[in-house]
């Protein structure tokens, strides 16, 4: 696993470009076979640190959410390995993203809405959260009831992020 280790840990970001620069500090350091498990609620900058991420890794873009397609490979331009990036949110099951047939070894794997699907891709993986403010009453994540919520999906707004290794 090549995450460094002053990238463990929680940081501050503070707008979008601050996240896309961390994103760029994660991709310079990893290799294939590196998994990366994103978490966070809708607006949080899943795709947007994978943007970054991109750029550190010298792959093809441009990098938008996979939401639709699920996964998307991007071929290195520099001779490194392609980026996987996946989103797992309108899988069911583990077993649905396996049977994508992810080359796991030979790439980079970047998967939002992992938590609990992605980790049966790997034995060791970079689990990373980012957690946003949110205003209003409700839940504030695709998976909960937005109708009462009031969600403030500002790229500007300040981000915590947490990289850790797992298991």
């Amino acid at each position: 696993m090549s995450v460094a280790d002053d990238l463990l840990g929680t940081h501050d970001v503070v707008d979008a470009q601050a996240m896309e620069n961390l994103g760029r500090r994660l991709g310079a350091g990893l290799a294939a076979g590196d998994l990366l498990e994103l978490t966070g609620p809708l607006g949080a900058g899943k795709t947007t640190l994978t943007r970054g991420i991109a750029a550190g890794l010298g792959v093809r873009g441009p990098i938008q959410s996979p939401t639709f397609v699920i996964a998307r490979t991007h071929p290195s331009l520099i001779g490194g390995a392609p980026l996987v990036h996946a989103d797992a949110y309108r899988l069911g099951s583990a077993l649905e993203l396996d049977d994508l047939d992810i080359d796991a070894d030979g790439s980079v794997v970047v998967v939002e809405w992992g938590r609990g699907m992605a980790e049966g891709l790997r034995e060791v993986w970079w689990e990373i959260e980012i957690e946003r403010p949110v205003g209003g009453r409700g839940a504030d994540t695709m998976c909960g009831d937005l109708s009462r919520a009031t969600i403030e999906l500002d790229a500007d707004a300040p981000r915590v992020v947490t990289i850790a290794r797992r298991p």
